[in-house]
């Protein structure tokens, strides 16, 4: 496959979306700055209205479908602007590797080969499961206390659990971070650099910037005081 040529994929979930251009627009912007930033050609754009939940999700995607023939006929590759827009389920990425049809993730660049989008999508992956098992512990925390769920009154007692449950990770993330960085130095702009090079994703399974790393190493120092 000729990976100088490339087919957009673009997938946004209601059709309500797909008519306001509710996040499409950002899926567009970000896959047309990459392929003029890789110097890479832009066949065509092909727009999905779609969930995309599941392991068969492919059979409810036609536009996706489409993507994959096109790319052969045209002997291209699929780029899409973020991992999630095809799937985060491993199973399902597997599926689309199936089909010899390469495919590019601009916020990961033109090195993330499909082992690594298998990794970040099994990370993905992991991240949600945890965090649907500590939404699920705090949704039984606040039923022992006697709390009615989807009453709005509680609505601050909900976000207060989230956000615990969102700092827990970060710090988890931080703490086995911590080694590694701990063997760095130059700016933040470098170890973003490093960390891209090693095949090191970030929390959410994504490319580090130069803020991120500013981030993680002062939840590191916190943790350690």
């Amino acid at each position: 496959m000729n990976t100088t040529k490339v087919i957009a994929y673009y997938r946004v979930s209601t059709a309500s979306q797909g008519k306001s251009g509710l996040g499409l627009e950002s899926q567009q912007s970000s896959v047309k700055a990459f392929c003029e930033r890789e110097d890479l050609e832009l066949l065509t754009e092909i727009i999905e209205i779609e969930t995309g939940k599941g392991s068969d999700a492919l059979d409810r995607r036609p536009r996706l479908s489409h993507a994959l023939a096109e790319a052969k006929r045209l002997d291209a590759a699929v780029v899409v602007s973020k991992l999630d827009r095809l799937s985060r389920d491993v199973h399902f990425i597997s599926g689309l590797m199936a089909h010899r049809v390469p495919f590019i993730v601009a916020e990961l660049g033109l090195d993330a080969d499909p082992f690594m989008l298998h990794l970040y999508a099994a990370l993905a992956e992991k991240e949600r499961s945890l965090i649907s098992e500590r939404t699920k512990s705090a949704l039984k925390v606040v039923k022992t206390r006697g709390v009615l769920l989807g009453n709005k009154t509680n609505l601050p007692e909900a976000q207060s659990l989230g956000h615990a449950t969102n700092a827990a990770i970060a710090d988890a993330f931080a703490t086995k971070m911590r080694p590694i960085l701990g063997k760095m130095s130059g700016s933040y702009r470098e170890i973003a650099r490093n960390l891209s090079d090693m095949g090191i994703p970030t929390a959410r399974g994504g490319k580090w910037q130069a803020v991120q790393v500013s981030n993680l190493l002062k939840r590191a120092r916190q943790l350690s005081v």
